[in-house]
């Protein structure tokens, strides 16, 4: 059985009509540890040690935020900065999270044809997201196909909790060996729009 940690990041929870509805359904998942930054750092003031523990205690970590000005909300990069230590996570010495799967859970209110060279955003969004994906890497992890959920202004309530269970379901299939982690490596992201049934059609093709 895999474990979880979902490193969750939104500064503005209570206005949230997706991220609400996605932590709630990733807290019903057992098994996942649900660790919210701006909830248990309001101050920015990150407990490294303890963050480090978090991040050795478990086998996949879930990077959950919006979409903020092409990157993620400010905590994220001070979380980066502070815990991914030299000679700890990288650089001589640095192997302790060798190994480990790292998967971000991206919400977008832009629709998915405006991420690209056409589009009005110019590049795509695994473009975009290349300095996480870098990041990791050289922390020897494995970077998944990060999981994108587009649109998110136009989708109704119904659809908002579609795509929050499939969110569930596939933390669920992750925790319990149904997708293994390998399997979502190589697209250019999954579509979490279009929910789990789809994600298993693609893992069946390949």
């Amino acid at each position: 059985m895999a474990k979880i940690l979902v490193l969750f990041a939104h500064p503005l929870l209570e206005k949230s009509r997706v991220h609400s509805k996605l932590a709630a359904a990733a807290k019903k998942v057992k098994g996942v540890t649900f660790h919210d930054l701006y909830e248990e750092y309001p101050d920015f003031d990150i407990d490294v040690n303890e963050e480090k523990e978090l991040l050795l205690a478990h086998d996949i970590i879930v990077l959950q935020h919006p979409f903020y000005w092409y990157s993620a909300p400010p905590i994220i990069k001070q979380w980066l900065d502070l815990v991914l230590e030299y000679g700890w996570a990288y650089g001589r010495g640095g192997v302790a999270l060798t190994g480990k799967f790292v998967l971000q859970v991206v919400s977008a209110g832009g629709k998915q044809e405006l991420y690209s060279p056409e589009g009005r955003n110019r590049f795509t969004f695994r473009q975009f997201l290349t300095p996480f994906e870098q990041s990791f890497r050289l922390c020897h992890m494995e970077y998944l196909s990060p999981y994108v959920i587009h649109g998110t202004h136009r989708l109704s309530i119904t659809e908002i909790a579609e795509v929050a269970a499939g969110y569930a379901q596939l933390l669920t299939a992750l925790q319990t060996g149904q997708i293994q982690p390998e399997q979502l490596a190589g697209e250019n992201y999954i579509d979490g729009v279009k929910g789990l049934i789809a994600l298993n059609n693609s893992l069946h093709e390949q």
